[in-house]
């Protein structure tokens, strides 16, 4: 799959987002080792902690299909880059620590990795696993 074509499908899932209090909605397309894709968005909550990020929804529903192996995530918003906040770049790396990130967001695109994003990311390395 190109990084045109992943990114489009987190575009896609960017509209189902459901976002009544921010209105900033984001989409996530997780690429498996595999070549499956597995999308998300994000959801909020009036109770805010509740809320869910568009990338662990896309991680959750992988991982609960017993996929545990990725190579690359594709994140659409606009207005602003949607790069992973703190708590799903921990989740991502429990699974993929070399994943390759894509941002989208108002015709822009950047590329990075979960590991320039988390250096010195705590995973199950860290605990002999």
């Amino acid at each position: 799959m190109t990084d045109e074509e992943l990114l489009e499908r987190a575009r896609e899932a960017r509209k189902f987002a459901y976002t009544p209090y921010s209105g900033y909605q984001v989409g996530a397309a997780l690429l498996s080792a595999d070549g499956q894709v597995y999308t998300g968005c994000n959801i909020e909550n009036a109770a805010y902690g509740n809320t869910m990020c568009a990338e662990r929804t896309a991680l959750y529903k992988a991982v609960s299909e017993g996929v545990r192996s990725f190579t690359k995530l594709a994140i659409a918003a606009s207005e602003s880059a949607p790069f992973p906040c703190g708590a799903c770049r921990q989740s991502l790396f429990e699974f993929a620590p070399e994943l390759e990130i894509l941002v989208t967001w108002d015709g822009n695109v950047r590329k990075t990795t979960l590991g320039a994003l988390l250096p010195e990311g705590f995973g199950p390395a860290s605990l002999g696993k």
